[in-house]
């Protein structure tokens, strides 16, 4: 399966959100054995920084991640991958993969093989800046919204207050098919349907109050 065709089901089976790192940093370090490590690390997410996903003509897309979100999250077997899928390089199960949650956001630490070719590749091709973003994939269980009004033009703002499972971390090299923004367009989609789905709803009982109040009045003059 090709990788933009497997995010696509991730996206509509499952409800998988991505979204790119804030930052990604790489170097070579030495472990206790005195061996080279390959490091790749950076920080998926910041907290309650509010990050504009998409900018239309008449509406704007934000998020931020509330600093508890991660509280019940299961981060128990997360895997460092490619273009989320294919071949795992780390793993948090064996310790390759380090997920942290700090004060400032969540922070991902991946130990890759320097013994290992494929590895190498990958490490290189981070380093040169072949492949020069990295993203991760969770499912929001819980969050708010706010709208702010302008005219005709939308400001919707969506807090994500608990994300229940954190699937994966990856460098990915697919900027013909942007994964943040279709997710988060998803996301947002749905809610401005709901919400335009209320609004028609609340117009339709205040249009019937009118209506009840009309003929209660007409009532009221016949007699």
């Amino acid at each position: 399966m090709e990788p933009k065709d497997n995010i696509k089901n991730l996206i509509n089976e499952k409800e998988v959100q991505f979204r790119d790192f804030h930052s990604l940093k790489i170097e070579t370090r030495q472990n206790e054995d005195g061996k080279d490590e390959l490091v790749v690390e950076g920080v998926a997410c910041t907290f309650n920084q509010e990050t504009v996903l998409y900018k239309g003509k008449y509406y704007e897309d934000r998020e931020k991640i509330d600093p508890n979100a991660f509280d019940e999250c299961d981060m128990t077997d997360v895997i460092f991958n490619y273009n989320h899928c294919g071949r795992v390089y780390a793993r948090t199960r064996n310790k390759s993969l380090e997920l942290s949650i700090k004060e400032d956001g969540l922070h991902v630490k991946a130990v890759l093989m320097n013994d290992d070719e494929g590895h190498k590749e990958l490490y290189r091709d981070i380093q040169s800046g072949l492949i020069d973003k990295m993203s991760f994939a969770f499912h929001v269980e819980e969050s708010k919204w706010e709208y702010t009004e302008n005219g005709e033009y939308t400001v919707y703002t969506r807090t994500v207050t608990k994300i229940d499972k954190l699937y994966d971390v990856s460098a990915v090299d697919i900027p013909a098919y942007d994964t943040t923004s279709i997710s988060a367009r998803s996301a947002f989609d749905a809610e401005r349907e709901r919400r335009n789905a209320e609004s028609i709803r609340l117009a339709e009982e205040l249009e019937l109050q009118k209506r009840k109040l009309l003929l209660l009045l007409q009532l009221g003059k016949e007699s």
